[in-house]
């Protein structure tokens, strides 16, 4: 299979994949997303591991890459709601963190434009620390940059799940065409002629 076909293609997607995961994987660590921190992470290893098997041309390993590609795109449909709020969902609440801390999106603070103010806590004794009161400015709100992330990543997933189909008929049908001639058989046609053609040629010979 040549290089300009579907398989550098692929390869081509799941490189991207693993580029837009490592980036989105290090804002989500922090912003301490503690459920997209670990499904990034499986994200990552399915993505390498379709890689792998595009390189190597193993079909099985593709198979699993199209599957988990079906899950990784319900997975950011479901982001999208979160922050969107659709279906009695909350950006505000504690679901993507386990309800272990409060801790929102790193862009919620950190966004183009966004202004943190904060006032010392004077009311405690012994605290030199800060506290958070209200981000103004923003450009683009946090939850906007998020569905974008996630909008992304459903789009290159999309892709990625037709070229891995069509890789793997690919493989497929090279196996077959391969398996047909001969490839795989221990003992091909040709090997059974040759004994009486020997045989013949001695007895003449004699």
């Amino acid at each position: 299979m040549g290089c300009c076909t579907g398989r550098c293609t692929l390869i081509f997607l799941c490189t991207l994949q693993l580029l837009a995961a490592l980036e989105r994987q290090v804002f989500d660590f922090l912003g301490y997303q503690w459920a997209p921190i670990l499904a990034n992470f499986l994200h990552i290893i399915i993505v390498i591991l379709g890689l792998f098997g595009t390189i190597q041309y193993r079909p099985r390993y593709i198979v699993v890459y199209a599957i988990w590609t079906a899950v990784w795109v319900t997975w950011n449909i479901f982001i999208i709601c979160f922050y969107l709020e659709v279906g009695g969902l909350s950006k505000d609440s504690e679901l993507l963190t386990f309800n272990i801390s409060r801790h929102q999106s790193w862009w919620s603070e950190n966004g183009p434009g966004c202004v943190r103010k904060e006032a010392s806590m004077s009311g405690i004794k012994g605290l030199d620390s800060h506290s958070y009161i209200s981000v103004i400015g923003c450009a683009l709100e946090y939850r906007y940059i998020e569905v974008m992330h996630s909008s992304f990543q459903i789009l290159i997933a999309l892709v990625g799940f037709v070229y891995a189909c069509y890789v793997v008929s690919v493989f497929t049908e090279e196996e077959d065409s391969f398996d047909f001639i001969g490839g795989f058989d221990p003992f091909p046609l040709y090997h059974v002629n040759e004994k009486p053609t020997n045989l013949l040629f001695k007895q003449t010979y004699l």
